[in-house]
This record gives C-alpha cells, sequence and structure tokens, in this order.
C-alpha cells in the first residue's frame, strides 16, 4: 500500500499542472460559446484550486494499475468511480453543472458512455497488440 501512495502521490504531482492549463483553455471556452466575460476573485481561485484537484486525483489514480493482487475488472471500477466523483463534484463546486436531479443524470450519462468508450478503444488498441506480438513469437517458434 505504501507503493501505491507514492506512485499515486508521484503521478498526481505530474498531473495537477495541468489543472490551470485545462481552466485557462475552459473559461476561453466558455467566453466564446457561452459569452462569459468576468469572473470574480472567488470564481477564478476555486476554478484554479478544483481544477489542480482534480486532474492530481485523475493523474494519481492511473496508480491503480500498478497494484498487481487487484483484478483488472476492480481496478478500473474503483479508477471510475472516484473519477466520476472527483469530476461531478468539480462541475458542482465551480457552478458548470445546476444542482439538479435532470443535469447530473444527463451528466451521469455522458460520463458513463464516454468512459466506457475510452476502455473500448484501450482494449481494442491492447486486443490488436497483444495479437501482433504473439503472430511475432509464433514465427519465431518457427524457425526454432
Amino acid at each position: 500500500m505504501k507503493r501505491f501512495g507514492l506512485e499515486f502521490l508521484r503521478r498526481g504531482i505530474m498531473a495537477c499542472g495541468l489543472g490551470p492549463i485545462v481552466l485557462a483553455v475552459l473559461y476561453l471556452i466558455l467566453r466564446e460559446c457561452a459569452g462569459l466575460e468576468t469572473l470574480t476573485v472567488s470564481e477564478v481561485c476555486i476554478g484554479i484550486l478544483s481544477l489542480t484537484a482534480l486532474a492530481f486525483v485523475a493523474g494519481g489514480m492511473n496508480a491503480i494499475y500498478q497494484i498487481e493482487k487487484l483484478p483488472l475488472m476492480v481496478a478500473i471500477s474503483i479508477h471510475g468511480a472516484v473519477l466520476y466523483v472527483s469530476y461531478l463534484a468539480t462541475y458542482l463546486l465551480n457552478d458548470w453543472l445546476d444542482w439538479d436531479i435532470l443535469p447530473i443524470l444527463v451528466f451521469s450519462g455522458i460520463f458513463v458512455v464516454g468512459y466506457l468508450a475510452i476502455w473500448a478503444i484501450i482494449y481494442s488498441i491492447i486486443k490488436r497488440n497483444t495479437g501482433k506480438l504473439n503472430k511475432l513469437l509464433q514465427e519465431k517458434q518457427q524457425y526454432l
């Protein structure tokens, strides 16, 4: 567990610097698409702190895949749940999402579909690469 904690911290610290950059891009998008012109000091501070924390958690949570005793589906479930709670809390804290059941359900649906789509892409890439490696190994074994 100590190794996981250290790896979580290492990955989180590397990722947390991206939070303010993502926030700046988000604010630029909101300015162009939603006509956002001014922000209060509190909005900026909460945005910077929450996105830095979100990036730290999102980056750090990838360390869960380093726990060898943890089945992959359990690791994916824990990773997804922590990211879901982190993103939902960030959106609600920054008032990017209304505190109502319908917006939260829509957000949840989009998150689940996006998360599953990303994992489907990762799975297909890994499966394709594994197939290529197995084919190369079979060819090498035929020559031996």
